[in-house]
């Protein structure tokens, strides 16, 4: 069977993202694997697939530009071979125009759309030769505008400008579109932090020194992290320093009982062990049974005893477990739309989509405050940045349970003290994920 080129696979990961929901990143590294990429390859094939979602809507614009039919009313697939070839001559130096109109033009053939070929080829030609002179996106309308220029829903972008304004939004919008590096939190149980160091270092890894949060280091030329023998031996846990901070909010330490309501793959889990010290009881909980096997492998890989993983639907009461916690965590699930920089799909959801999720959220965190002990600690958190999913839940959580209150808690340094008990997080002013984390108290 002919192996495929970083192209096709770029390709079919489109395709796939629209007929089959599936997710850019874990497609990308089934086709890599599976049709054996050298790393240059499988490079470009990332690359090509993360940077067409990334400027979506942007290569569209374009594309409508000099394409006699808007790209709403071209074929998927040949729409498809045009944002792919567009971003080549738009975004990539290395690649020359000629090879990337080339090779379009074979692809929508090898797709079996030989009377596709000639559209292929005089759009992506014009384009190449207006690139120095592209169409001006208007500007009369700044919600167009932004979500155009940096492919963002314009439903997303307006909510944004209500949160942030004009200026901050853009700051924002560009930092989702940003390469970042691979964040990684030191693991205390495998080993000294220096000899975490060595291992990347003499592996070829580039490490920087987090800005600003201890034990936390920035990785880049890493290959397939996986394969690396730091993470193999559970050096470190890959974890962005919003999760981390998340873990730091909770508060936990040796001895206690910990329960996290929606803990896989368990990077919250396995933070919090590891500030517990791996003794006490932390018990992971998650809806799917299929995503235990990640905690478990996770667990042990790191060298964490202190967790029991089980499933169970984090909306279904547990008598059991009633108020036997010191420290609950619900990271719920949310629309994302705070890692949209990592997960670029998530800009293509629409907002009818995600508008039942602040119904789950609630629920979830109703039952999951019956696990806690008086005095003890709920944390309530979400990879997102839309109050309605975040302050709104916890204000409606609080209207009905007047032994809650939000709690003061301590982050380092820049955010430090944060005394309303709850800080949204967001990329283009912390460095971190978008995320949300509030602290509530129970009397």
């Amino acid at each position: 069977m002919r192996k495929k080129t970083a192209r096709e696979i770029a390709l079919d990961t489109l395709i796939a993202g629209r007929k089959d929901r599936a997710w850019s990143d874990g497609y990308l590294k089934g086709a890599i694997r599976k049709n054996g990429l050298d790393s240059r390859d499988a490079a470009l094939a990332t690359r090509l697939g993360y940077g067409i979602l990334q400027n979506q809507k942007l290569l569209d614009f374009y594309i409508g530009c000099y394409c006699s039919q808007t790209p709403e009313h071209l074929e998927p697939v040949v729409l498809d071979v045009l944002r792919l070839g567009a971003y080549q001559i738009l975004f990539m130096d290395r690649v020359p125009d000629s090879a990337a109109v080339s090779e379009a033009v074979e692809l929508i053939k090898a797709y079996d759309r030989e009377r596709a070929a000639g559209i292929v080829n005089a759009v992506l030609r014009k384009i190449a030769s207006n690139k120095e002179n592209l169409p001006e996106i208007p500007k009369n309308d700044m919600v167009n505008y932004l979500s155009v220029h940096y492919s963002h829903p314009a439903w997303l972008v307006k909510h944004c400008i209500n949160l942030l304004g004009e200026q901050e939004t853009e700051k924002f919008l560009a930092c989702n579109n940003e390469a970042i590096e691979t964040t990684v939190q030191y693991n205390p149980l495998k080993g000294s932090e220096e000899e975490l160091l060595q291992m990347l270092k003499q592996a070829g890894v580039q490490v920087k020194k987090h800005a600003w949060l201890s034990g936390c280091y920035e990785l880049s030329k890493t290959g397939n992290i996986e394969q690396l023998s730091a993470f193999c031996e559970g050096r470190f846990l890959v974890q962005d320093a919003a999760a981390k901070l998340t873990a730091m909010a909770a508060g936990v330490a040796p001895g206690m009982t910990v329960m996290d309501i929606c803990a896989a793959p368990g990077g919250k889990s396995f933070a919090m062990a590891m500030a517990m010290k791996n003794h006490g009881t932390l018990l992971s909980f998650d809806l799917h049974r299929s995503k235990i096997r990640l905690i478990c492998e996770g667990a042990q890989r790191l060298g964490i005893t202190c967790i029991t993983a089980n499933s169970a639907d984090g909306k279904e009461f547990i008598p059991d477990f009633v108020e036997t916690a010191d420290v609950v965590l619900c990271d719920v699930p949310c629309s994302g739309l705070g890692i949209i920089r990592k997960k670029p799909d998530i800009r293509l959801k629409s907002e009818q989509e995600l508008s039942g999720l602040p119904r789950v959220q609630s629920a979830i965190l109703d039952n999951a405050s019956c696990y806690v002990k008086s005095g003890g600690t709920l944390i309530y958190s979400t990879c997102t940045i839309l109050p309605r999913e975040n302050e709104k839940v916890v204000d409606a959580f609080l209207d009905e349970h007047s032994d809650f209150y939000r709690e003061a808690f301590v982050l380092p340094m820049p955010i430090g003290k944060v005394r309303s008990g709850e800080i949204t997080l967001w990329p283009q002013k912390h460095g971190t994920d978008g995320f949300y984390i509030c602290r509530l108290h129970r009397r």
